[in-house]
């Protein structure tokens, strides 16, 4: 393998012993009849099985795969901001370990990028999830982020996507953001496309979706409508709020006291919406401060050191190969 890296497969692992093995030759087989300068990153969350044996001894027979351990398990969006920092290809594919995502759909994203494509998202076009619990959230959180974002994919979800090096490595990640990140990249203006992939049935072990992550995303897509909208801008969101409530209050006031100065009303009887306009125009005042805060914390972030989400036990990656 020559120094350059065309393709980095970043591959989040949390207890797939079962799938590492046929993964790997399964992908290997798919990329050698492309490129024979690629990579695979396989970032093991603090597995509970023997995941990181099976991958350290893959990765001593073959020098393109490499692993990242965590030192506890953060979670699918860390791990794969994990393997985003260590990867150098020039385009890198996210998939998950457990061969839901199939080594044989990449071939045709691939295709997709090299058309010029920022961004090529698997599209699972016909799901064999859970009617309640998998595919009413997954259909009305996709909904939402089309409409949020502006962008008109139908799969947001899915963890099998292709991205260029140098969008992907300007994103940073918290939360589950992993699923929105072509929301997270529109900011920065890029191209996107789907490629229909398929969608096979879990062969082994025990998924890790439940209600409790789906209320998760759910509220991770206010953050992303948020950060689209107004990560940079806060006090637009705030201040809005704040002068609305400000003015109001205000408006109430005002008219109260014209009334009064024409013996039209008095205090006694109306002690209530006085009250209901102060506090008002209280509110009002504490949004706006609030947003001018925000302003501030957003500089300071934005000009603060880059600090990671998650920290690593081990890997076989050179850091300063690493951007």
């Amino acid at each position: 393998m020559t120094g350059k890296i065309d393709i980095s497969f970043v591959i989040p692992i949390f207890n797939e012993s079962a799938a590492i093995i046929e993964l790997y030759e399964r992908l290997k087989k798919m990329i050698n009849s492309r490129t024979d300068n690629y990579e695979i990153i396989f970032v093991n969350d603090c597995s509970r099985d023997n995941s990181i044996d099976i991958i350290k001894q893959i990765s001593e027979k073959d020098d393109r795969v490499k692993f990242v351990d965590l030192k506890r398990n953060f979670g699918q969006t860390a791990a794969l901001a994990a393997g985003f920092d260590f990867a150098e290809g020039d385009i890198i594919v996210s998939m998950d370990g457990d061969l839901q995502h199939l080594p044989e759909d990449i071939p045709p994203m691939l295709d997709k990028m090299n058309e010029g494509y920022d961004i090529v998202s698997g599209w699972r076009y016909e799901r064999n999830d859970n009617f309640i619990f998998r595919k009413i959230p997954s259909a009305s959180a996709n909904w939402l982020m089309k409409k949020l974002s502006g962008i008109n994919i139908h799969d947001f979800g899915t963890t099998l996507k292709a991205y260029k090096k140098d969008v992907i490595k300007q994103i940073k990640l918290y939360g589950e953001m992993h699923r929105f990140i072509p929301a997270l990249a529109a900011q920065n203006g890029i191209t996107i496309c789907e490629v229909p992939i398929q969608n096979p049935s879990r062969k082994s072990g025990k998924s890790n979706y439940g209600i409790s992550r789906t209320i998760r995303v759910m509220c991770d897509l206010l953050t992303v409508k948020f950060l689209i909208s107004y990560s940079t801008r806060p006090l637009h969101i705030f201040g809005a709020a704040g002068l609305l409530c400000f003015s109001f209050g205000f408006l109430i006031d005002l008219v109260f006291t014209i009334l009064w100065s024409f013996n039209y009303a008095d205090y006694d009887n109306n002690k209530g919406l006085i009250l209901f306009s102060v506090m008002l125009i209280i509110i009002g005042v504490q949004f706006i401060v609030l947003g001018l805060l925000s302003e501030i914390l957003i500089r300071i972030y934005f000009e603060s050191s880059d600090k990671k989400i998650y920290s690593v036990r081990e890997t076989n990656i050179n850091p300063e190969n690493c951007i």
